[in-house]
């Protein structure tokens, strides 16, 4: 069982009867999808908001109840992956395209777990590209502004032109580099007309669950701020 699975399987014994659970989004959450799916079909009984359409999709699939988040007023609990996470609760996410509507589900969840292998803990962020989404609108000025802010943006492709999101926007990975002064890029991302939404996750869980090969550990963060 690799690791993103151990800590999928323990991140999923925290969701309740009668939770409404933000899913997210890519390799390490399709195994909490997978568990919750199991629950269900067991007797759980809940609702999910998912974080894109492939994440409706595989729950689709598991029979997992789906609401949209127009639906609901709040989200009792939020499980979903990083690509990068610090000593200070401090994350990099959006590797998989869906940072706005993960960002949006979090925000929303009154307790939030980000699951990971034991790779995705590191010492500083920012050796994993910084994912940010930006209007197709005017594209090429937003990545002037990012250039002449040595931020190395790189607009996300695929085979057939751009990556689009769920929402129809651009991706630009930011190739900044490890140790970057996080609140002075958040600043100056936020401050660029286009500029939709950061990867940067800052402070936003309420513990992280770490696969070290056949363990899990359960990290709790003694200071949540919500960003």
């Amino acid at each position: 069982m690799t690791e993103k699975k151990n800590a999928a399987i323990k991140a999923a014994d925290y969701i309740e009867d009668n939770m409404t659970v933000g899913l997210g989004t890519g390799s390490t959450a399709y195994y909490v999808i997978e568990r919750v799916g199991e629950l269900v079909k067991h007797g759980l009984n809940i609702k999910a908001v998912a974080t894109s359409l492939s994440t409706s999709n595989i729950a689709s699939g598991f029979n997992i109840p789906l609401v949209s988040i127009d639906e609901v007023e709040r989200i009792d609990f939020a499980i979903d992956g990083v690509d990068e996470i610090d000593g200070g609760f401090n994350a990099i996410k959006g590797g998989g395209g869906a940072l706005f509507r993960e960002k949006m589900v979090a925000t929303l969840a009154d307790r939030v777990i980000w699951i990971m292998d034991s790779s995705k803990v590191v010492d500083a962020i920012g050796t994993f590209p910084l994912p940010v989404e930006i209007l197709t609108y005017g594209y090429n000025h937003i990545l002037r502004k990012l250039e002449l802010l040595s931020l190395s943006p790189v607009l996300r492709l695929k085979s057939d032109g751009p990556f689009l999101t769920d929402n129809h926007n651009y991706i630009v990975d930011l190739h900044i580099g490890k140790g970057f002064d996080i609140k002075y890029v958040s600043e100056q991302l936020k401050a660029i007309p286009g500029v939709l939404e950061t990867g940067l996750f800052l402070n936003m869980c309420d513990r992280i669950i770490v696969g070290i090969k056949d363990e899990v550990k359960v990290i709790e963060n003694p200071g949540k701020l919500r960003q």
